[in-house]
């Protein structure tokens, strides 16, 4: 067979030939008949696509999860667990309670994702290249988790703000639009970044762990890094679970400066607005002690597990979807 010039091809006829004579599996899922270098649009797209149905799946624990961490809840909205408080919300407030605020999730949830894959991927290859000449280096892939998160929470903080409003219990707010524009006429734009640095403090060593747990699962379960759903099931889940605990006492935190609990608020006398990561660990220590750091610790473990095993099967599907039908395209084999 005649080599051909582009090594994209080249490549993927290589595969085709292996598959013909026996000498590779017949599965589609095997990375090494993809090209090393994914195009940046790719990983856009991939991305885009796993950030909307990750935070779409299993966006009604996520409400269950913001209103657990209320440090001084109405005692109609105070919760034994996460089924125990998804069903009372169901049957007391209504079947799509637990969606209120899933429309702004999905605006911002797409173009953050986006940029949070394509720049880590990037930064990821380029890091690994001079640490490790190419290979997997867990220094690279923290470091990349963490630029990521920067313009990840640039996108995402404002909705995270006008989504949490809307899922605390008694929301005043008619609706996404209401609330964004109550929450810039009453506390100006600033308000939609009062939990910037807060977040970022928090999801930075979040996603350092998260990054660096999932391509470690990848070493001792996919060391060949074939598409295998399975191990990236496995490892996403895992992944989600560690960073999720750890960084738990931050996203209370965070979570107060989002809302600006009232009854919490007023009843530790302070008058205005809550503003800064240092005010709002002093003032969650002073209302609930340590324990109150751990508020909603179970939702948001059941949160995130699923939620990064969602993230990363649909990520590295598409990825290899997308890249395979381009390659075939540009083979003249495939369907376009």
């Amino acid at each position: 067979m005649e080599l051909s010039a582009d090594p994209a091809v080249a490549t993927l006829e290589m595969s085709e030939t292996k598959r013909k004579d026996g000498e590779a599996s017949s599965s589609d899922g095997d990375y090494e008949s993809l090209p090393p270098h994914v195009s940046m649009t790719t990983h856009m797209t991939a991305g885009a696509v796993a950030g909307i149905l990750e935070h779409t799946v299993m966006y009604p624990v996520d409400s269950v999860k913001t209103r657990m961490q209320s440090l001084q809840p109405d005692p109609k909205a105070e919760y034994r667990s996460v089924f125990e408080a998804l069903r009372r919300i169901i049957q007391t407030e209504g079947i799509f309670r637990p969606l209120r605020g899933l429309n702004i999730t999905m605006m911002g949830a797409g173009p953050a994702h986006a940029l949070y894959f394509a720049c880590y991927e990037r930064v990821k290859r380029s890091l690994s290249d001079v640490i490790q000449n190419g290979g997997n280096s867990h220094l690279a892939n923290g470091v990349a988790g963490s630029m990521a998160t920067v313009l990840h929470d640039a996108v995402m903080n404002p909705a995270e703000v006008v989504k949490q409003r809307m899922q605390m219990y008694n929301s005043p707010y008619r609706g996404l639009w209401d609330c964004v524009r109550t929450v810039t006429r009453t506390e100006g734009i600033g308000a939609f970044y009062r939990s910037y640095t807060t977040q970022l403090t928090m999801n930075i060593p979040f996603q350092a762990v998260h990054f660096i747990t999932y391509e470690l699962m990848q070493e001792q379960l996919n060391p060949h890094r074939h598409y295998q759903p399975g191990t990236h099931i496995v490892s996403g889940a895992a992944a989600g679970a560690v960073s999720a605990a750890v960084t738990t006492p931050l996203d209370v935190c965070k979570t107060l400066l989002n809302t600006q609990e009232n009854v919490a608020l007023s009843s530790m006398h302070i008058s205005g607005r809550l503003t800064g990561m240092a005010n709002a660990f002093r003032t969650v220590y002073r209302l609930g002690g340590l324990p109150a750091f751990f508020k909603g610790v179970q939702a948001r473990v059941i949160y995130q597990m699923p939620s990064t095993a969602i993230a990363w099967s649909v990520y590295e599907f598409f990825k290899y979807f997308l890249t395979k039908q381009k390659l075939e395209h540009e083979a003249g084999t495939g369907p376009f």
